[in-house]
């Protein structure tokens, strides 16, 4: 898996540990309910052709649609199955080029049978609302068969990830509830947030005036950090893996009462 280097790290500490690009590309798709599908027109043979995609999530993370034969990217899938989908982190807020997104590339094919009854479950548990025209005569289903993935967690990270890595990755056990912690962190604890950049972080954390939570997951967090014009990132373990709210509630109480102490 190929990573952009990234500025050198100035401590000779350990890096953070992080969940691979393969949990953070399985997560960002298991979270997004959206993505932008890009087809190879046919009207413009040669031109990417982009649109808004509802989607939905097979046992192995293919991204499963429900689209109409009148659609213009049905219409360019049914002359080139080439198509790419691409994930954006939800929920961001600030510089978008901050935030996580996956780009999931492959050939998109038609489901019939077994595999279209599998699939419009998931779509419809996924998307409730479709079950009005689900049945319509020109809408069908169809799955992104991923070929390869390409991942961006923001600046200086990103790489490719290979299918067969992403299929095996299991979305992070916080994903469901990482927007409610986050939410919850940055409303009612900033201080908090402060003490843990302080404490925790790596050399000029302790320069930080105000602190943000951007993401978190089992292993630990991301805080975006400001003092004055100065805008930056660090990344903060967990003691120990967390896999549920209640458990994160625990650790960040632990090592609020840790930073506290000194």
């Amino acid at each position: 898996m190929s990573r952009h280097a990234g500025p050198p790290r100035v401590s000779e500490a350990p890096p953070v540990p992080e969940p691979t690009f393969a949990e953070r590309a399985r997560t960002l798709t298991h979270q997004g309910r959206t993505g932008a599908l890009a087809t190879v027109s046919r009207k413009h043979p040669g031109h990417p052709f982009a649109s808004i995609m509802p989607y939905a999530l097979d046992p192995e993370g293919r991204p499963l649609f429900l689209i109409s034969t009148m659609a213009m990217h049905t219409q360019n899938l049914q002359a080139d199955p080439r198509a790419s989908l691409l994930v954006t982190q939800p929920g961001m807020t600030g510089d978008p080029l901050a935030a996580g997104r996956v780009t999931l590339m492959g050939d998109a094919k038609p489901l019939a049978g077994d595999d279209a009854v599998a699939a419009r479950a998931a779509y419809l548990e996924r998307h409730e609302k479709a079950a009005y025209w689900a049945d319509f005569g020109d809408f069908g289903f169809w799955r992104l068969e991923v070929a390869d993935v390409y991942f961006v967690g923001g600046f200086a990270a990103m790489g490719w990830v290979e299918a067969g890595e992403y299929r095996a990755a299991s979305p992070d056990p916080l994903a469901d509830v990482a927007g409610d912690i986050i939410e919850h962190m940055n409303r009612d604890h900033a201080d908090a947030l402060v003490t843990y950049a302080r404490f925790y972080a790596e050399a000029e954390a302790d320069e930080a005036d105000e602190a943000t939570m951007a993401a978190v997951d089992r292993l630990g967090f991301k805080l975006r950090l400001v003092r004055g014009e100065r805008r930056w990132s660090v990344r903060i373990p967990f003691p120990r893996e967390v896999t549920t709210a209640a458990e994160s509630r625990t650790v960040l109480i632990e090592m609020l009462k840790r930073a506290r102490a000194g």
